[in-house]
């Protein structure tokens, strides 16, 4: 036995299925008349003035003062000359009666300046000013179906509405405009070709090809300048958590450094002591306890952002005691730099020596990049409540024979993100008489009279203990 299931379909069901584009061929013409539907006829007669231009164009740069203005007004200066050329065609031509002359002009002025405010309006305006205009005229001969003066103007139109719209729009006035064109040709009982429409088809295609052109440049322009804008931006991004991964590797040794000889005093602390209390042990046990703790979270957090191939300096960090070979460093390089200090100097916490250091290190380094063949200056001042850096370099001495290295944009990024880690305050500008100067300002807690001086037997600042 054969079981057969019939599906009885709705009238809505028949419907649907009579509407739905049978072939991609009817669906991109679908596309097409709903693309040229938008584009000319919605909203065809929508207000949209012309802006005015910019003025930095190679030639408005130059201008200056009132004329830097004016130029502004350019386009539609342009937009009126090219009426008026095709006024004056238009009142020239050879009409019916006295007034016919100045309806002739008026109906080529009006469709160009009208692309000033309602640029697709203009469009049709010179498509309905055109027929007008060829039955005033008294002879055709040539001129079917555009009179010389409907033939500038609606011209002008397509080139004006084409430079304000986009190109899809452009290639529909086109279209509409061989239509036109073809269609009274074949009423007038001849063809195409022995009109103008071929000529206006010909000059027309070559503006709107040109403005097409034009347009795709300046998107692509567009689409460039966009881009370099992301990855500025995202390289901007990038130096700044490079150099805070820096930052954080130097405090990462510098904290657990100070955490090691935490431990290991508290350590040897009970046993500096005859016969210590229990209390007193205990708490020594619970201090070296809570600074192992710390040092293995410190190691823990901060070691993702250590590189895989990353190894922790042998060396103890610099400090400003190190300013003397760094400066050593750079005159070997070819700079020709002094030092200048002021106030008592005194030791400073190592974070504070540290950035100190390394900003003083990098404004160096961006005079050797940015100004080679200028001496520059570095003034340390000890001053109550912080410390004050000044690096200042000179003009270069021949800039015309010297070209300085762009450099990365890494170094102003990093000192900015060394000060604002201490909050401290920092400028950079240009000097007086040429050059760059930067100066920076370290704010330093004054020691309470509580505090504890290191004794001797401490180890010194700087120094690397074992893992404790």
């Amino acid at each position: 036995m054969t079981e057969t299931t019939h599906t009885q379909m709705t009238p809505q069901d028949s419907a649907f299925e009579a509407y739905q584009p049978r072939s991609p061929e009817f669906r991109l013409a679908a596309d097409a008349l709903r693309g040229m539907r938008q584009d000319l006829f919605h909203d065809a007669f929508a207000y949209r003035p012309l802006p005015r231009s910019t003025a930095d164009g190679p030639l408005t740069r130059r201008l200056k003062g009132r004329l830097r203005e004016y130029a502004a007004w350019n386009p539609h200066v342009l937009i009126i000359v090219a009426g008026l050329l095709a006024m004056f065609i238009a009142t020239n031509d050879e009409a019916r009666g006295s007034g016919s002359n100045l309806i002739l002009g008026l109906l080529a002025l009006a469709p160009v300046l009208l692309t000033m405010v309602r640029p697709v309006g203009a469009f049709w305006l010179s498509m309905a000013a055109t027929p007008i205009a060829t039955a005033l005229a008294t002879e055709f001969d040539d001129e079917w179906p555009w009179r010389a003066g409907s033939f500038a103007c609606h011209l002008s139109v397509l080139t004006i509405v084409a430079i304000r719209t986009r190109p899809r729009t452009a290639a529909w006035m086109w279209v509409l405009t061989a239509v036109y064109g073809i269609g009274a040709a074949t009423l007038a009982g001849g063809h195409a070709f022995g009109s103008n429409s071929a000529q206006m088809l010909f000059f027309s295609a070559l503006v709107l090809l040109g403005v097409t052109v034009r347009h795709i440049r300046h998107e692509a322009e567009q689409e460039v300048t966009a881009q370099q804008t992301v990855t500025a931006h995202e390289r901007s991004r990038r130096t700044l958590l490079e150099e805070r991964t820096t930052i954080a590797r130097e405090l990462h040794d510098v904290v657990a450094h100070h955490m090691s000889v935490v431990a290991i005093q508290a350590e040897a602390a009970p046993y500096r002591v005859e016969n210590p209390p229990p209390e007193l042990e205990r708490a020594f046990v619970t201090i070296r306890e809570n600074a192992v703790a710390a040092l293995t979270e410190l190691r823990r957090v901060l070691g993702v952002v250590r590189a895989e191939d990353y190894e922790a300096p042998d060396a103890p960090q610099p400090t400003l005691a190190d300013m003397d070979a760094l400066l050593a460093n750079v005159r070997d390089a070819g700079l020709s730099v002094d030092k200048a200090v002021t106030g008592a100097v005194r030791e400073l916490p190592q974070g504070v020596e540290l950035s100190a250091y390394r900003i003083v290190q990098e404004a160096l380094s961006n005079t050797l990049r940015h100004a080679p063949g200028a001496s520059a200056r570095v003034e340390i001042g000890y001053v109550l409540g912080g410390l004050g850096l000044r690096i200042v370099n000179g003009p270069m001495p021949e800039p015309s024979l010297v070209k300085p290295s762009p450099g990365a944009g890494h170094g102003i990024t990093g000192m900015r993100e060394r000060v604002s880690m201490l909050n401290g305050e920092m400028t950079t500008a240009p000097a007086d008489g040429g050059g760059y100067e930067v100066t920076v300002f370290l704010p330093v807690p004054m020691p309470s009279a509580s505090e504890p001086v290191p004794s001797a037997s401490e180890p010194a600042p700087g120094a690397r203990e074992g893992d404790a």
